[in-house]
């Protein structure tokens, strides 16, 4: 019998907790279930299974993302709002590394258009028309700064700048800086 109370919006953000704690490639039902106390057969009645559970994580870090990105923009234009936005998945990536790991979880097209990673690229998009950036310029943009976002933190997690100066910080503003000088001398075609 399934514990009073599980719910599959609770099991999704036990799922984010574990994952957060053990890495997201270890989330599992049966892992979750152990959290739990309960056999992992009853959580079937709320997931299908492990790929439904993490696909719900990612949705879920998706949104959060999407909303501290939206708090972070609110009233900045330019190199203000490109470094307030990098700054939100860079903080996030630091306080939930599983979550974040999740939000890059490949959706099948159908959920990932229903998903907060469409207001993701909203917000992106926002930002480069303070540079007045058009198509096809303007994915290319997107494209560049998903890129140096996610490489950059990746790199930074796994304890690629820790060996050596300059201190990473120091890299990360300098690389904003790079980035907004990029974005107001876009190259032509």
């Amino acid at each position: 019998m399934v514990r009073a109370g599980l719910t599959a919006e609770r099991l999704v953000r036990a799922g984010a907790e574990l994952a957060d704690e053990v890495g997201f490639d270890q989330v599992t039902v049966s892992a979750l279930a152990r959290r739990f106390d309960v056999k992992t057969a009853s959580l079937y009645s709320h997931l299908k299974n492990s790929q439904d559970l993490k696909t719900g994580i990612a949705l879920l870090a998706l949104e959060e993302l999407a909303d501290r990105g939206a708090a972070a923009l609110a009233g900045r234009a330019g190199k203000d709002a490109l470094a307030a936005f990098a700054n939100v998945y860079r903080d996030y990536a630091r306080e939930h590394p599983g979550r974040y790991a999740a939000a890059q979880l490949r959706l099948d097209p159908q959920t990932a258009a229903a998903s907060a990673g469409v207001r993701h690229a909203q917000m992106t998009r926002a930002i480069l028309r303070g540079y007045d950036l058009t198509e096809p310029d303007q994915t290319h943009a997107v494209r560049l700064l998903g890129s140096v976002f996610h490489g950059y933190v990746s790199l930074e997690m796994s304890g690629g700048f820790s060996h050596s100066a300059p201190d990473s910080q120091e890299t990360w503003t300098r690389i904003i800086d790079a980035l907004d000088a990029t974005l107001r001398n876009w190259p032509a075609p």
